[in-house]
């Protein structure tokens, strides 16, 4: 048994598990390792898997990962760098490790970490509201706080059971973005992003502390009353844990994955340069200095 871990683009993809008719990040992957030779081609656009085959985890469509874990039966020959022979630039294996023969990458998980990436200024002393997208980080670091610990969160997820979970979260402030990072032993449908909404919403003023004591109550809350989860695009699964297994990183797929995500960053870079400059053009107007010298 060998376990690979895959960071991957979430924005193309409808999620992580593999769907009959739409594109996925585990059917991207099991069609690489049918073009390997190594599993026969199902009905349509689904796969068979390989003995032993499981996954850490589920993202949701739009979420991205740095340490996804999928673990099967692999032949030696099947490095990271081989794997990626036959997958797209939005999905890379980048580490492997033996592990053994009853090894399973979603029940051996003893930590799964998540991080999101907040678009949130901070918040100019004195300010009594959030303006301008700013957040007040004291503030979301004090939500955190009361949601930290081991709570029955059913009134932050839509699934009916294991809810109760022991959470670990955190905020960082790095630049113009708050990290909200995550953790636990693993997470019910949409927990993160529905905390990351919670907190956002005390941060900018737009809800009092008050919600989240009331969030971690016996209580449902009516769904007109509760938090929507946040958008899934700056959510990554960063972290999944297992207790004596130790990833060796391949140089070269890492070095590749590496290239493939920096051009991924520069394509982003370059719309929102694009974006920006058609937003300040529309400022820059709004006094008629530009605008002006277009009319006839």
């Amino acid at each position: 048994m060998r376990a690979f871990r895959v960071a991957y683009d979430g924005r193309a993809y409808a999620g992580f598990q593999r769907q009959p008719h739409a594109d996925t990040v585990e059917g991207t992957l099991l069609a690489a390792l049918s073009k390997h030779g190594l599993l026969a081609r199902g009905d349509g656009p689904t796969h068979a898997t390989p003995p032993g085959y499981a996954a850490a985890g589920r993202t949701d469509a739009g979420v991205s990962a740095l340490r996804q874990t999928v673990a099967f039966e692999a032949p030696a020959w099947l490095t990271p760098r081989a794997f990626n022979g036959r997958l797209p630039g939005s999905v890379r294996v980048w580490a492997a490790a033996d592990v053994g023969p009853g090894f399973h990458a979603t029940h051996d998980a003893v930590r799964r970490t998540y991080r999101y990436f907040l678009y949130a200024p901070a918040k100019s002393e004195g300010s009594a509201r959030s303006t301008d997208g700013a957040i007040d980080d004291d503030a979301v670091r004090d939500a955190l706080a009361r949601l930290s610990g081991e709570h029955d969160f059913h009134n932050l997820t839509t699934d009916d059971g294991g809810t109760v979970r022991k959470l670990r979260a955190t905020a960082t402030r790095e630049g113009e973005f708050l990290v909200v990072e995550a953790a636990a032993g693993g997470f019910p449908r949409a927990l993160v992003r529905r905390v990351v909404g919670a907190v956002e919403a005390v941060g900018r003023g737009t809800a009092t502390p008050e919600l989240v004591d009331r969030l971690l109550t016996d209580e449902p809350i009516p769904g007109e009353h509760g938090v929507g989860p946040a958008a899934p695009e700056p959510l990554v699964l960063w972290d999944v844990a297992y207790e004596g297994v130790e990833f060796a990183t391949d140089e070269e797929a890492a070095a590749s994955a590496v290239a493939a995500f920096g051009e991924r960053h520069r394509d982003a870079q370059r719309v929102a340069a694009t974006t920006g400059a058609i937003r300040d053009g529309i400022g820059g107007s709004a006094d008629g200095s530009t605008a002006g010298s277009m009319e006839r």
